[in-house]
């Protein structure tokens, strides 16, 4: 496999490529959601291992925060079963055991090869999808936040406040919540899979800052409680880029009533730009309650379903520059504010960047692991190579707290264009699990009607009128970094729509 394959391959969205880390090391980096480091020799009975095998614990961090903790022993339980249900020839080959000690030295390679290990696991498109490996990560979760399997009440909220209360196990992964929040709703199970779970922060202001989408390796109960902070929730959000698919969502009343909530919410919350005879229309229609309508109008505006993220810095045009950074369309739009004040804009065509990793730097803890979850410094940063014009690639660096939800979004909007591409649709029978129904209440709740709208908020920046276009200038060359927090090409995300781009287009 040629380097340009290896890069197209590239890491499995949500997880992506994994670092194991010695607690003696130095911080290397974090791809997508996964950090490794290795935990302090730790004794504990009835842990089935044998020498010092079963004492060393790895742990592995979700956007810097503890996910799980694991021993080697249960990786190769892990690799026992993987073996047992695919064979030897698609299972990589798994770090022998020692008789021994390990010394240092031989501590750090074992670590290496662990990585290594659960990098080509989780890119492999049959293991890194497997419920194996999966339910694998979701107890040791569980098992790491000392969480007990019982019944519970979670809330989760829609985009207009409105919170949703539903019974589930603590063990219940994200299919399994998102379907018992889609039964509570009444919404039919052909438009679930048109809606996701998102990890979000609320702000001062009311608003969501979004943390990531959740997994199909995780427990939203236990990843949401574990931040022990109330301002983390769950929300209940469209999943899809492609507004021709709102007309598969308005076609039950459901659907309809969650899409018109979230619309109305990203307006006042200023993600969408309304001037003052739209706002007046739309208003109008609100009092007429004609939702459809009221979406038909919202979707001719811009920004219409975007995810805008925190005010963040870019190095592009110029380094240290202010950004806000907005997602939809198949793009990546910057409002930059440069160091003379001036503001630009622009945008970046997913189409058109050939690759884009995830890189992090956490700090190493002088107290226990573990402790405080959520308070270390992660530096975060998105990087995406881009081609500016028919012969010439550049990196853009954008870093942010929310630099996993935009790989995230990159992904998700490379997926959609696939689909498309190949002439298939999102719209899918959302798979029930066979071993059993949810334990939930059997009543059910009606999506609110969200108030009207306010009036235009004249403090808002007159972002519209940004009109001036960024402008090509030469940036660093991050492949060729000698950081220590740099990566290889393996920890590249390949953007499967690249190839697609032709003259015309550029």
């Amino acid at each position: 496999m040629g380097p340009r394959a290896a890069e197209r391959w590239g890491a499995r969205p949500g997880f992506g490529s994994d670092r194991f880390h010695s607690e003696r090391a130095a911080p290397r980096w974090h791809s997508h959601t996964g950090r490794w480091r290795r935990h302090p020799a730790q004794r504990r009975s009835g842990n089935g291992g044998c020498g010092t095998e079963g004492r060393g614990a790895y742990n592995i961090h979700v956007n810097g925060v503890l996910h799980c903790r694991v021993r080697y022993s249960q990786l190769l339980g892990l690799h026992e079963q993987l073996r047992k249900e695919y064979g030897t020839n698609v299972v990589p080959a798994f770090p022998p055991k020692k008789i021994f000690t390990l010394t240092p030295a031989e501590v750090e390679q074992r670590r290496e090869q662990l990585e290594k290990y659960m990098q080509a696991v989780r890119q492999d498109p049959t293991l890194g999808a497997s419920e194996t490996f999966n339910s694998f990560l979701r107890k040791a979760q569980q098992e790491t936040q000392q969480i007990p399997t019982e019944e519970v009440v979670l809330e989760v909220l829609l985009s207009n406040g409105q919170m949703v209360k539903v019974t589930i196990l603590t063990s219940d992964q994200t299919e399994d919540v998102l379907e018992a929040v889609a039964s509570k709703l009444d919404l039919p199970d052909d438009l679930v899979g048109y809606f996701s779970l998102f990890l979000v922060r609320e702000t001062k202001d009311g608003a969501f800052s979004f943390v990531r989408k959740l997994q199909e390796f995780e427990l939203p109960y236990v990843s949401v409680t574990s931040l022990h902070n109330p301002e983390f929730r769950i929300i209940l959000r469209k999943s899809y880029w492609d507004s021709s698919y709102d007309d598969d969502v308005m076609e039950h009343r459901v659907g309809l009533n969650l899409l018109y909530a979230q619309t109305v919410s990203d307006i006042e919350h200023g993600w969408i730009l309304v001037n003052k005879e739209q706002h007046r229309q739309l208003k109008s229609l609100q009092e007429k309650v004609s939702k459809k309508e009221f979406i038909r109008l919202a979707q001719t505006l811009k920004y219409y379903g975007y995810l805008k993220f925190d005010p963040c810095v870019t190095d592009f045009p110029e380094k240290g520059c202010h950004v806000v950074v907005s997602a939809g369309n198949n793009e990546l739009n910057f409002q930059v504010r440069l160091p003379n004040e001036q503001i630009k804009e622009g945008s970046f065509k997913v189409t058109r960047m050939r690759c884009w990793r995830v890189t992090s730097s956490v700090p190493m803890s002088n107290g226990p692991s573990g402790s405080s979850p959520g308070k270390s410094e992660v530096k975060l940063e998105l990087a995406f190579e881009y081609l500016m014009s028919k012969d010439r690639l550049q990196w853009v660096t954008i870093t942010s707290p929310q630099a996993i939800m935009l790989s995230i979004c990159l992904q998700s909007m490379v997926d959609e264009l696939m689909v498309k591409k190949s002439g298939g649709s999102i719209r899918k029978m959302f798979r029930r699990r066979a071993n059993g129904a949810l334990r939930r209440s059997d009543s059910q709740q009606a999506v609110k009607s969200p108030p009207l709208l306010d009036s235009p908020d004249a403090s808002r920046e007159p972002m519209a009128k940004l009109s001036s276009k960024l402008t090509s200038v030469s940036l660093r060359g991050i492949s060729h970094s000698s950081s220590a927090n740099d990566v290889g090409a393996n920890d590249f995300h390949g953007n499967y729509a690249f190839e697609g781009i032709g003259d015309e287009d550029l």
